[in-house]
């Protein structure tokens, strides 16, 4: 049986859930007010795609586990495609200027470009951008599927 579904909820435990909008905010993200309160707030990434901010003390009636310092050490790394390269400097260089930490460089592999930052809970954001006709050029090339 093969799993399909047809939305993600990525959930993100915050320090302080309005300083997180704050920063998510001058970074261009909306945010769902139906599914916002003083524990959690649901950002709209695309219509199928969203994060859950969850304060600290809520997101732990989630899991019996520590929550993880994401300043100290790394359990994900949330990427997120954009429509040009410009558009992953523009998404980086606004989530730098609000308050967020660089992460890694930007990396251009001619296809492919891609740039991170660090939000202000420290965890890691790629942005990135991959030039699908090439992809597609290739496989005709070499007449390999990617499934």
């Amino acid at each position: 049986m093969e799993v399909k579904t047809d939305k993600i909820f990525v959930n993100l435990p915050v320090k302080d859930l309005n300083k997180s909008i704050g920063f998510f905010t001058k970074i261009g993200f909306e945010f769902n007010a139906q599914f916002t309160n003083e524990n959690a707030t649901c950002m709209v990434i695309s219509d199928n795609i969203f994060v859950m901010l969850l304060v600290e003390d809520y997101f732990k009636t989630f899991t019996k586990k520590e929550i993880s310092d994401a300043t100290k050490s790394t359990e994900v790394i949330v990427a997120l495609s954009a429509e040009s390269k410009e558009k992953v400097n523009e998404i980086v260089n606004k989530a730098l200027a609000a308050g967020g930490k660089p992460s890694n460089n930007p990396i251009d592999q001619g296809f492919m470009y891609g740039w991170s930052f660090q939000d202000i809970d420290g965890h890691l954001w790629e942005i990135m951008y991959m030039d699908e006709s090439i992809i597609d050029q290739s496989q005709q090339l070499t007449g390999t599927e990617v499934k």
